[in-house]
């Protein structure tokens, strides 16, 4: 599609979001296992979580900056742990704020995109084996038809699972994700128990809030071979990607989630490439990396799934470059949905600065600054930025 004058427009029903996760943001989520893996002798963490944004009392504010962006979806996570704090017991003044929280969006005119899993299991769970168990699965299905409940006339959507692959990969393979293991066989057997999660948690969804729109999100990298490297890269694609693009049929849509490329020789990662800015996660700056994935996942589900960007961004103190990060994937975007490719939004990653996992509060992904010491919002001029180019839903060429 063509945009008139300097302008390239989007679909006309292309919706515009933000994103943030519960555990990155809330503060005090004492009782799941990424708060004990932080506090562990010898964490491979930068530093604990501690209050993070205290978005558990603050999301009122959080809300008020989306609505004030005029963006017109937020996609947050429930966490687990505070809804089901042991197993079986279920807390509903946790499930009331979510529905507050859900409802005061609506208020706004913000659409709530609810994440039932973002990284973080209960820690009575994790006693039980995790997700190294089939109870987890199990488990999974009882929180989201509690969940869909008590929330289902109050979301507008769901994402079942954030990123399943990296959950896998980087609790049981790379150990910087609890459980903090590297072991082959069992990524692979965890990656299937959590494509089932994904399944169970759809029939949940639509067993008790029909008519929500229901879908899984996909960490998608750019993966690239060098001479020599194609078969490699098919296999990690395989593994890292597609077992769970084959979970996904009949799903409402597929959430794409890509920050970069990785190259790929014979014996896997080659590192990054000689004179390409290196960002502060430790990988490539690349956007045209989101056009890439998202051109593969429509190719590879045959078109029969929508596509949704549930998250983007770049972790950066360089707001300019954050600006041009964004404006460069979002023509990338644009060139696939003029190739055909049914693209029906773009959530940025992150609302907040917040926690970055193992890296902690370094990385800076927010289009809006907290401090640290007060937990003041200050938008950024990327914010502004996004803001214009949400209100016209078309991007400056």
């Amino acid at each position: 599609m063509s945009g008139t004058g300097d302008l390239r427009s989007f679909p006309e029903q292309f919706t515009w979001g933000t994103a943030t996760a519960a555990h990155q943001i809330e503060g005090g989520n004492t009782n799941n296992d990424w708060w004990a893996f932080e506090h562990a002798p010898g964490s491979v963490c930068r530093e604990p979580s501690g209050d993070c944004c205290d978005s558990w009392d603050r999301w009122a504010e959080d809300a008020d900056l989306v609505a004030g962006l005029g963006l017109d979806n937020y996609r947050f996570s429930v966490e687990w742990s505070r809804i089901e704090p042991e197993d079986g017991e279920f807390s509903r003044a946790a499930l009331d704020h979510y529905r507050r929280q859900c409802a005061g969006l609506r208020q706004r005119g913000v659409d709530p995109v609810v994440t039932l899993h973002h990284f973080t299991t209960p820690l009575w769970l994790s006693r039980m084996g995790g997700w190294e168990s089939d109870t987890a699965v199990e488990r999974f299905a009882r929180f989201c038809t509690v969940v869909s409940e008590a929330l289902g006339d109050v979301m507008s959507s769901v994402c079942t699972m954030n990123e399943p692959n990296i959950v896998a990969t980087m609790g049981w393979l790379a150990g910087l994700f609890p459980p903090g293991k590297s072991d082959v066989e069992l990524s692979r057997q965890v990656a299937e128990r959590l494509t089932r999660a994904h399944r169970v948690a759809v029939d949940a969804v639509r067993g008790t809030a029909p008519g929500i729109p229901v879908g899984l999100t996909l960490s998608m990298t750019d993966y690239q071979p060098v001479p020599g490297g194609e078969e490699r890269l098919e296999s990690i694609r395989h593994h890292s990607e597609d077992v769970f693009l084959d979970a996904i049929e009949g799903d409402d849509f597929l959430g794409v989630q890509v920050y970069t490329r990785m190259l790929i020789g014979p014996d896997g990662w080659v590192g990054n490439e000689p004179g390409v800015p290196v960002l502060d996660m430790g990988y490539e700056f690349y956007p045209a990396s989101l056009g890439n994935c998202l051109r593969r996942a429509w190719d590879y589900t045959d078109g029969a799934i929508p596509l949704s960007v549930t998250e983007n961004g770049i972790g950066t103190l360089d707001d300019d470059q954050r600006i041009d990060y964004v404006h460069q994937a979002l023509v990338g975007v644009l060139d696939a949905i003029d190739d055909g490719v049914d693209v029906r939004g773009y959530t940025y990653w992150s609302l907040l600065d917040n926690f970055e996992w193992a890296l902690g509060y370094k990385p800076h992904f927010g289009i809006v600054a907290v401090d640290r010491e007060t937990f003041a919002r200050t938008p950024k001029p990327s914010a502004a930025w996004l803001a214009e180019i949400a209100a016209a839903n078309a991007l400056p060429s």
